[in-house]
């Protein structure tokens, strides 16, 4: 019987520390919806870590932009479905001397991707030729507008969509958070926006917010405590069951 009992008891410990674990696991959001930045090279769309106020292209650049639901950590993001084709693209666009040409691959993803009610336009390219330090917003601006900004500096809206959000979380439910609906630039004002300074890479913003997540959602703490009262409940009875058998 006291063997018994002690396994019994050792059983309910395991059991419940194997809850404990479990049900500490902080939630996970399924991703972000936003514009992500990228830059074609090597034949491939690489992940762009500055801002666009703060890259400047070289003349024959290719940059990319995609509107996806993604997962936190940038890399990670959908990519533009096209090809970065810089001779394709711009063609049709003689160089001029004194200024460079930039090719933009726009993706505004599928109707998974859209937000309630919107509808993705279809994926477009352009070639603009502009002044040799014009930023990357700047040229965005060009073929692009109108942009939408947050007050932070983080690029919402590209030609106008989505119409509202940004940078929207959701949920394993599938429930959306919009972070502001941040204001409108043209291409006169879309280099002053986003700050040279501090603007924040597309992808980074997204990191930033999946961080509070993790901080806000670290774990029940009250069950955990509880568990850990009821383990030492257990050994306790399991102790005072060894000294009654003596």
């Amino acid at each position: 019987m006291l063997r018994a009992a002690l396994r019994f008891t050792a059983g309910m410990i395991t059991g419940v520390l194997i809850l404990l674990v479990l049900g500490a696991a902080p939630a996970q959001a399924a991703g972000y919806r936003y514009w992500s930045f990228w830059r074609w090279s090597d034949g491939g769309w690489a992940y762009q870590q500055q801002g666009p106020a703060v890259h400047v292209p070289a003349d024959g650049t290719v940059e990319g932009w995609r509107f996806a639901v993604s997962p936190d950590g940038g890399r990670d993001a959908a990519r533009p479905g096209a090809a970065g084709d810089f001779a394709a693209v711009c063609a049709g666009t003689p160089a001029e001397d004194g200024r460079k040409r930039v090719a933009v691959v726009l993706d505004f993803g599928g109707t998974a991707d859209a937000p309630g009610g919107e509808s993705p336009p279809a994926p477009r390219t352009a070639c603009v030729v502009v002044a040799p330090r014009a930023s990357s917003a700047e040229v965005l601006a060009t073929v692009a507008p109108p942009l939408r900004y947050d007050t932070n500096g983080l690029l919402c809206a590209i030609a106008g969509y989505p119409r509202g959000g940004c940078a929207d979380q959701l949920g394993a439910a599938g429930a959306a958070g919009a972070a502001g609906t941040g204001s409108t630039a043209g291409a006169a004002g879309a280099g002053s926006t986003a700050g040279a300074a501090d603007a924040p890479t597309d992808g980074e913003r997204p990191s930033d917010a999946a961080s509070a997540a993790r901080t806000s959602t670290s774990g029940p703490v009250l069950g955990v405590g509880a568990g850990l009262a009821l383990v030492a409940a257990l050994g306790a009875g399991a102790a005072w069951q060894v000294r009654r058998r003596r």
